[in-house]
């Protein structure tokens, strides 16, 4: 495989073009639009907008694909007698590993979880009294995976589930880059106003600049909508830490996808817009499951998780249509009297990467040497240094809370 040197995708981020925190009108965003040049030789076209008009640079008819998970307020914080501080950040259930199924039990759950202060965690359990729910939440560290832990909660009122607690005691994460503590206003901004399915611990933060507004223009225009579900781990912030991208390890992420949207996006192939990189990287792992269930048998798959692997879009020549392939996702979820599918995935989109499903790209401005610029390059054919100079020269605000933009590959 080609080396991907990460050095290559670099770039000057000052710390105060970094925003700290979101516009007071979250459709006022400045926005980039970026369209590849047809003519061989020829500069790609940049303009610069504000994001209430981005319906003017998706064309009619088009289908609009947004991510609506929700984040949850996934930090605890509890104190040992001792007075020792210890936080756990809840990352993604184990059991049970359905999400819902997990922030909706009432008596207990495990979940992979980091720990600070985790050597001074030496003792059976600690407790954190909710007064608000009248519940006591339990918590036992159990076996370590790398820089996380299985984590057991449990707790004395069957009349509350563990998503309550989290709602009434958690705080929400904020990234790390913000430099500064999460604020009640972060609890309503840096979630998108399409959110409802509860998971991520991060916002897919190209869903930000949305509002009711904006989506009713949109809407009025003839591009129509559609919606799935990415949960967004804390690994979208791990930084590419190989001189090699190739040898960074991907995190994996869960992904449902409604029956009813693939058939949509069937019904609009060639006009797919994905509202960020999350979306993007469910829909494109799309194709990849499709494959692998049209080349095997059925049953192959009724009880088992269905995995994008990192590579696997770079480790064989695929040649099954875009179509035939979502259409096989359509006949599986029949066969096994399915509305909508789970699965995981693990896939790394990189340059070089041959894109089957998105066409637009709606998306913020990423950190350096990261996987999501490693994406956006991909996209735009390598042109990401045409892109990032602009918005650097051009007073663009940058990561979660910054400004947007829509590219077109």
């Amino acid at each position: 495989m080609k080396p991907i040197y990460i050095a290559d995708y670099n770039y000057p981020l000052p710390d105060e073009r970094i925003a700290k925190y979101p516009l007071a009108e979250r459709d006022h965003s400045k926005l980039l639009v970026y369209k590849p040049s047809v003519i061989s030789g020829q500069q790609s076209e940049i303009i610069e907008d504000r994001f209430y008009h981005i319906g003017d640079y998706i064309a009619p008819h088009s289908l609009l694909v947004y991510n609506n998970t929700r984040v949850i307020q996934a930090r605890l914080e509890f104190h040992k007698s001792s007075g020792a501080r210890i936080e756990v950040f809840c990352l993604e259930p184990i059991a049970p590993h359905d999400y819902q199924l997990s922030l909706g039990s009432t008596s207990g759950c495990t979940w992979k979880c980091m720990v600070g202060n985790a050597k001074k965690f030496n003792v059976e359990s600690l407790e954190l009294r909710v007064e608000r729910l009248g519940v006591t939440l339990r918590v036992s560290k159990g076996e370590q995976h790398g820089n996380t832990y299985e984590v057991h909660f449990s707790w004395d009122n069957e009349n509350v589930s563990f998503a309550e607690i989290l709602d009434a005691v958690g705080e929400l994460p904020i990234p790390p880059y913000l430099n500064r503590k999460t604020e009640e206003s972060d609890k309503r901004t840096y979630q998108t106003v399409y959110s409802r399915i509860k998971g991520s611990v991060a916002a897919p933060t190209a869903g930000l600049h949305f509002t009711e507004r904006v989506l009713d223009d949109i809407r009025s225009r003839g591009i129509e909508t559609e919606e799935l579900t990415l949960h967004v781990g804390a690994g979208t912030f791990l930084p590419v830490k190989t001189a090699d991208a190739n040898e960074h390890t991907m995190h994996t992420e869960i992904i449902a996808v409604p029956k009813k949207a693939i058939e949509h996006i069937i019904a609009k192939l060639g006009h797919i817009v994905a509202v960020g990189t999350t979306s993007m990287r469910t829909l494109e792992s799309l194709y990849f499951i499709g494959a692998k269930l049209r080349d095997s048998e059925i049953s192959e798959y009724r009880d088992t998780e269905i995995h994008v692997g990192q590579f696997e879009p770079y480790e064989q020549e695929f040649t099954l249509s875009v179509k035939d392939s979502l259409q096989a996702i359509v006949d599986y979820l029949e066969a096994t009297g399915q509305e909508t599918l789970h699965a995981e995935t693990q896939i790394m989109i990189k340059p070089g990467y041959e894109f089957r499903v998105v066409d637009q790209l709606i998306t913020n401005f990423h950190q350096p040497q990261s996987t999501l610029l490693l994406l956006v390059s991909a996209f735009v054919h390598g042109d990401w240094k045409t892109i990032y100079d602009y918005a650097l020269s051009h007073d663009f605000r940058f990561l979660s809370y910054g400004d947007s933009s829509i590219l077109t590959r």
